[in-house]
């Protein structure tokens, strides 16, 4: 039987094409082997190691998930309990060295600055108002509304301004803020929300951080880099960070420090430390009790929820049970984790940034398989 030639090229691709769908099933199945295998601890002086037992099966179940990219995009999962490291895995070519982009985990180490100036006397309290900070007569749609916004307010999503990231609309919106070239500026030209009204409802307002950045810019010595060094990073043995910027050269605390997972940790243990590292009290107690209690209810979201200075406060449920937690959260669904009643700090890094299943995944990871793991 003659076979023409272009019937020949054609089984020839045929044939190479199954051969590289066979070759390419293979390597799948031994990088989904590697990846399913618990990573081994390696010494560390940051960290003590911790001789609890976990439900490996569950972990390795995790592992073969995110191999296998049911879940997407986790770069590492950090676990701590009671002040020694449980478990250190990291996926997609991340490695202890790397250094992770959280977004707006950022911005609670905005809140945590604060704190300390205020504890240091360069500012006087969360209630001072912004009136005191800038002429805002020389800014658009001045409001006394508007002058009477406190710290505070921006430290719980609760200033009023007309500033929703939540809404494409909203001229307060951040994306709308990132192209302009003075972003404090933008924040306080904006008009308030409903200028006849002082109830102050919930709204995820980053351009509001941006301005608790550049009130500690203005405030603490050397401004907010050097300061943050001095009294945050380098009391935890912290070297390895890279601040993002404003268009002004400030630091960037609408999100975006870039930290290892186990510096990430170090932060998270650190609030539930109450806000003491070794023998030294970084933050004040009654700062971090604050922080991470519900200041304010997130009535925009379908969930609920609360807010605290700067960090989420919700209730994971676990199984049949509740677990209360604080969280610093940020796109893509990176998370630093924070539990009230048991003694486990989580850290997720990822990069699945602007995708619906950032958070849910995340949730689903910690609900089904971390916490299960580690309190059998």
């Amino acid at each position: 039987m003659k076979i023409t030639l272009l019937v020949a090229v054609k089984i020839m691709m045929f044939l190479g094409l199954v051969f590289a769908a066979t070759h390419t099933l293979a390597a799948n199945a031994i990088v989904t082997e590697q990846q399913i295998a618990i990573q081994p601890i390696q010494a560390s002086h940051d960290w003590p190691v911790s001789e609890d037992s976990y439900n490996k099966d569950l972990i390795r179940a995790m592992n073969k998930k995110i191999a296998e990219k049911d879940f997407k995009d986790i770069s590492s999962v950090v676990v701590i309990k009671n002040g020694a490291l449980l478990l250190e895995e990291y996926f997609n070519g991340s490695e202890r060295s790397s250094l992770h982009d959280p977004r707006s985990v950022g911005k609670s180490f905005a809140s945590t600055m604060l704190g300390i100036a205020i504890a240091e006397g360069f500012i006087q309290s969360e209630k001072q108002t912004l009136s005191e900070f800038y002429p805002l007569k020389n800014y658009q749609h001045y409001s006394a509304q508007k002058a009477n916004v406190s710290l505070k307010d921006l430290l719980t999503m609760t200033s009023g301004f007309a500033g929703n990231d939540s809404d494409t609309a909203s001229p307060g919106n951040e994306e709308n803020m990132y192209p302009t070239e003075d972003w404090v500026k933008f924040t306080l030209d904006l008009p308030m929300q409903n200028p006849t009204s002082s109830a102050k409802k919930w709204r995820y307002f980053t351009a509001g951080v941006v301005v608790l950045g550049d009130v500690l810019q203005k405030t603490v010595p050397q401004g907010l880099e050097a300061y943050a060094d001095k009294k945050l990073f380098a009391p935890l043995g912290i070297t390895q960070y890279q601040w993002q910027y404003t268009p002004q050269k400030v630091a960037n605390t609408a999100g975006g420090i870039r930290l290892r997972a186990l510096d990430f940790a170090k932060y998270g243990q650190l609030y539930k430390n109450g806000g003491s590292w070794g023998k030294q009290q970084i933050i004040p107690a009654e700062w971090v009790k604050a922080s991470l209690a519900k200041q304010s209810a997130r009535t925009e979201q379908k969930d609920g929820g609360h807010y605290g200075y700067l960090f989420w406060n919700d209730t994971i449920q676990s199984g049949q049970q509740s677990f209360e937690v604080a969280y610093a959260s940020g796109n893509g669904g990176n998370k630093i984790f924070i539990f009230k009643d048991i003694p486990v700090v989580i850290v997720i890094t990822a990069k699945a940034y602007n995708k619906k299943y950032a958070h849910p995944q995340v949730a689903q990871m910690v609900s089904d398989y971390i916490l299960p793991a580690i309190l059998h």
